[in-house]
């Protein structure tokens, strides 16, 4: 694609941030950082953020106590741009696969937001011994899907829908995630910089045609029924995935606790860290006071 100037590989990752493993589909860029003997949370992200979206909130939980695992999905970040079919299985393999490389001691915390909410409750609901609490952030999954979706599955059509559009599409999905101007214009180059790497859109154009982002009902309804305390936050003036969903998703999701942070659009992590981070450790305080008793 027009743009995608570098190539990702064993040279060119030698000069990038974050620590590389490689898991069964391929190499997938992480973070473990944090207080040694913390509780460890793990961070699930959405469409098109690397790892570098959860900086701010990490430093809130480390300040807390938790140590943090954050990770860029296949496709984004510096992880590996995959040829395979970028459907839900794939990212929830992928999670399956870091947690379990890293050894992580105990069930851990998973927190997941916009699209990565999905993959943290299709994840809890196969691996439900694993997990100790699950939050979910500006969750997806209520909304129609894209409208282009079905093109983007025609091998034709979408390729030339892909390299015409592809940019443009990263662009505008971009442009209305955060309210704050200036928190806008550093994700949006946080998120072009990883987009310089060759098959960035590829994946981009993938995901959107196999992952399923509409009509997830059941998936919301089958996690509201696992054992362990759950979270919900929702910005006020999300457009991305739109606040008028928030009674469903609590209705179905049937979280512990449930906060509507105001004011803040789609990325309640990358726009309120300090609420969030403050938000997280009472929520997981109040879960271990209950667990003890």
């Amino acid at each position: 694609m027009r743009g995608e100037t570098r190539q990702l590989n064993q040279v060119t990752r030698a000069e990038l941030r974050g620590d590389f493993i490689e898991c069964s589909d391929g190499v997938t860029h992480y973070e473990m950082t944090g207080p040694a003997g913390g509780e460890v949370v793990v961070l699930t992200g959405g469409l098109t953020i690397p790892l570098f979206y959860w900086d701010q909130l990490v430093g809130e939980l480390h300040s807390r106590g938790f140590r943090t695992v954050t990770y860029s999905a296949y496709g984004r970040g510096y992880s590996d741009r995959v040829r395979v079919t970028y459907d839900q299985a794939l990212f929830v393999r992928q999670l399956a696969d870091l947690t379990g490389r890293l050894d992580l001691a105990g069930p851990f915390h998973l927190v997941g937001t916009s699209m990565g909410a999905l993959v943290a409750m299709a994840f809890a609901n196969q691996h439900t011994d694993r997990i100790a609490t699950l939050t979910l952030a500006g969750p997806a999954g209520l909304q129609p899907p894209p409208a282009f979706a079905a093109l983007l599955r025609n091998e034709t059509a979408g390729t030339f829908l892909a390299k015409k559009l592809g940019s443009t599409m990263l662009g505008r999905h971009l442009s209305h995630n955060v309210r704050n101007p200036q928190q806008s214009a550093a994700l949006t180059a946080m998120v072009r910089e990883s987009y310089e790497f060759e098959g960035s859109i590829y994946a981009l154009a993938a995901t959107l045609a196999d992952f399923p982002l509409g009509a997830r009902q059941d998936l919301y309804r089958q996690s509201g029924r696992l054992p362990f305390p759950k979270m919900l936050l929702w910005g006020d003036e999300d457009e991305v995935t739109p606040i008028t969903s928030y009674d469903e998703v609590s209705a179905l999701f049937a979280p512990t606790e449930s906060y509507i942070i105001s004011p803040c659009g789609h990325m309640v992590p990358y726009e309120e860290p300090v609420q969030m981070g403050l938000r997280f450790a009472d929520f997981v305080d109040t879960a271990r006071k209950e667990s003890s008793r």
